[in-house]
């Protein structure tokens, strides 16, 4: 129940609340859960709520306990709660879940075999002390890499599992089946060092509470009200942690969004929310649903496509500017025509007085940004990438760029010292100083050097004989440069040094992001001549990205774009071989694919005036052409919302709806292709028996001769293109 009469006369703090959120601000005795939609106000409830416990007196500051999942939120809370209460709101217990439980943990160390100066290591030294006990137990890492351990491990923690009750996981047979035992040597190893991880600082603070009912009670009277953010995206370790904390005093207050719960992939649990009433009996819930952020028709289009998950709690967001710009809908016919067309609308959007840093594009995956940046640099938009680095300068590109360097340049030192323990080979730093000293003194490359040197006896065996093995690689991927096509030769070198192999061996969540990455690297090299043309352009574009101005349109995955809004937003590439995508489908099911339509509605409601949806009929991934059809997510928005763009001869007479959820599907005239189990059947293959000399007709290039034909591939002349290699399946006879 609210703790204020209906006629009393709101004081200025609780001004200009709507009755949703003046209830869920008011309400503070018992267990509450504010269901709060995107573009709702929810920040501003978690703050008035904190302010009405202090200016009310139900509460000193000392006796809450405020849970953000960022540093960045928890200062924004501080700051703006210190606006109405002042200094007062430094005793506060305000912080994300790993600062809080260090600063408990810090003040009973000692119950768990730690001192209160524990160190706390980052996930570099967590892998390297891991390594260390593969090796003193002579487990291969090269079959079992300590990357696949340390997240074996990590896992176990997010759910609460020390290691003597982790049991008969699945994830035990990790390591030849001792991976529970490595995760006790790994406990014990880092009280050996009077340090713990991230997990630990979660895990250690929930086994003082559960065998120290002393230290509990302290806590439990210490905190009268707790109130957390995001609750959507906890772990089931933060839930037990929240649940033990409130258990007492019952005054437990969450915030979050069962619809945008997306980061399941790094351990967070949806039903932590769905379940709240089950788990708190007698709890409230208020859903607030009157958004403030995004028009009318964005909101409708994200409701009626959320609305096909099942595990929901159910809300409908509206607002009272309603209407406003459809859902702008735009088939295109490939990835690089979609790039032309977003970047074509945000010059129009300029001309209009829009500011670049009011426009946003949200792709699926990391590797989809690099048509968008090699346009925009093309056009000269400025632009930014949020979340992460530009395509060609992250880890794995300038890898993989380094090794196609010394090919065409063996002098590149630079380069060869980038790329040659990695991945790692055995060759040390004792090793490149000795290549690097002989290189000195006889004013030759580290190549050249490492040429040298393998013939005598500098080296120890076994740094002698890596080294003798990147020799013979690089000068037998150099032999091959003049007859292999460079796209081929890329993919050779990736895949025969065992840089590909690194990745897919790597159990990071950023691993499968990487190796999307660096397929999509070998697709960019179709476009090029040959490997220096490649290179040339590299440097060119990174030369020409240094100097950004204030203003730019911001790239980045959807995942990175939660909490954000900008005015006009693009969703490219929403297609069924791309978006759901088909590693959250084989992983997941039927949960990983709610999951991704959750992803899909974040998108959508970023925008605040236009949103633009766009999917190509063919797309080359991982460096192979793919024909689609539109996402199911797309059928699943409400025709009614939307505004269908499209071009002659892409859709015939225009997009086609079949009733009934996701049966419905947009076709591409006379190419329609069904939808089976979420998969886009293929399209093609249609055996034309394309000799060379023969006119074709391609939708994008226009018409040209066949040079040459192989297994399906053309490589044609065309009149206003030039030479082009394109599939045979895209062309028909002229």
């Amino acid at each position: 129940m609210s703790d204020l009469p209906e006629s009393a006369a709101l004081p200025a703090y609780l001004r200009n609340l709507n009755p949703p959120q003046l209830d869920a601000v008011t309400s503070t005795e018992g267990p509450l859960l504010v269901l709060a939609g995107a573009g709702t106000g929810k920040t501003r409830v978690l703050i008035t709520r904190v302010c009405h416990l202090m200016v009310t007196r139900k509460a000193f500051a000392g006796q809450i306990l405020a849970v953000t999942f960022t540093n960045k939120a928890a200062a924004e809370m501080r700051h703006r709660i210190a606006g109405v209460v002042g200094d007062t709101v430094e005793a506060m217990w305000l912080g994300t879940f790993h600062a809080l439980a260090a600063r408990i943990l810090r003040r009973h160390a000692e119950l768990v075999g730690l001192k209160p100066n524990f160190t706390i290591l980052d996930q570099d030294d967590q892998i390297r002390l891991i390594k260390q006990l593969l090796q003193a137990e002579n487990i291969d890492d090269k079959k079992w890499p300590a990357r696949v351990v340390h997240a074996v491990i990590e896992r176990w923690k997010d759910r609460g599992l020390t290691p003597e009750r982790v049991g008969a996981d699945p994830a035990g047979e990790v390591a030849g089946g001792r991976a529970a035992q490595l995760y006790a040597m790994y406990q014990d190893r880092l009280k050996t060092l009077n340090a713990c991880d991230f997990g630990d600082l979660l895990l250690h603070n929930l086994t003082i509470f559960q065998t120290r009912a002393d230290v509990l009670a302290e806590y439990h009277k210490r905190f009268r009200y707790i109130l957390v953010d995001e609750y959507q995206d906890t772990n089931v370790a933060q839930y037990m942690w929240l649940r033990i904390l409130a258990q007492h005093s019952r005054n437990l207050c969450c915030v979050g969004d069962d619809d945008q719960s997306i980061y399941g992939w790094r351990g967070a649990e949806v039903g932590n929310i769905l379940r709240f009433e089950k788990d708190f009996p007698g709890a409230k819930i208020v859903r607030l649903e009157q958004n403030y952020r995004s028009s009318g028709h964005i909101l409708s289009a994200a409701s009626g496509l959320i609305a096909h998950n099942r595990a929901r709690l159910g809300k409908t967001l509206w607002t009272a500017a309603e209407g406003g710009e459809k859902v702008t809908v735009r088939p295109v016919w490939d990835g690089e025509q979609e790039a032309v067309y977003v970047a074509d609308e945000i010059e129009a959007l300029q001309r209009a007085g829009e500011k670049l840093g009011d426009i946003a594009i949200l792709v699926r995956a990391g590797f989809q940004t690099r048509e968008f940046e090699e346009r925009f640099i093309a056009l000269g938009i400025p632009y930014r990438v949020i979340g992460g680095p530009r395509f060609y300068e992250r880890e794995e590109i300038r890898d993989a760029i380094a090794y196609f360097r010394v090919i065409v340049q063996p002098d590149d030192d630079l380069a060869f010292e980038r790329i040659i323990n990695k991945p790692r080979r055995g060759i040390g730093e004792a090793s490149v100083q000795t290549l690097r000293r002989l290189a000195r003194a006889r004013g030759i490359s580290l190549l050249a050097s490492a040429e040298t040197i393998v013939t005598t006896d500098e080296l120890k065996t076994a740094a002698r004989n890596a080294v003798r093995r990147v020799v013979d690689d690089f000068a037998r991927w150099r032999a091959q440069v003049e007859r292999a096509h460079h796209t081929e030769l890329a993919a050779t070198v990736l895949d025969e040094s065992g840089y590909t192999r690194m990745w897919q061996e790597d159990k990071s969540p950023e691993a499968p992001g990487k190796l999307e990455n660096l397929k999509e690297l070998v697709a960019a090299l179709e476009e090029y001549d040959d490997l220096p043309a490649f290179l040339e352009h590299v440097s060119l574009v990174m030369e020409n990205a240094e100097a950004a101005p204030a203003d730019m349109a911001s790239l980045m995955t959807l995942h990175a774009a939660k909490g954000l809004e900008f005015n006009s937003v693009f969703l490219p590439g929403w297609e069924e071989v791309l978006f759901p995508h088909p590693r959250a489908l084989d992983e997941k099911g039927a949960e990983g694919l709610e999951e991704e339509r959750r992803l899909a509605h974040v998108g959508l409601t970023r925008a605040r005036r236009r949103a633009y949806v766009s999917f190509a009929a063919n797309r080359r991934i991982h460096g192979m052409w793919q024909s689609s059809v539109p996402s199911r997510f797309v059928s699943e928005l409400p025709p009614e919302t939307l505004d269908v763009k499209s071009e002659p001869g892409l859709w015939g007479d225009g997009p086609q709806f079949a009733a009934g959820g996701n049966e419905r599907a947009f076709g591409y005239g006379n190419r329609r292709a069904p939808l089976i189990e979420g998969r886009a059947t293929e399209i093609g293959g249609r055996g034309l028996d394309l000799a060379p000399g023969m006119r074709v007709f391609h939708q994008k290039f226009g018409y040209g001769r066949v040079v040459a034909a192989e297994s399906g591939k053309l490589e044609v002349e065309f009149e206003h293109s030039g030479l082009k290699h394109v599939m045979e399946s895209f062309v028909e006879k002229a």
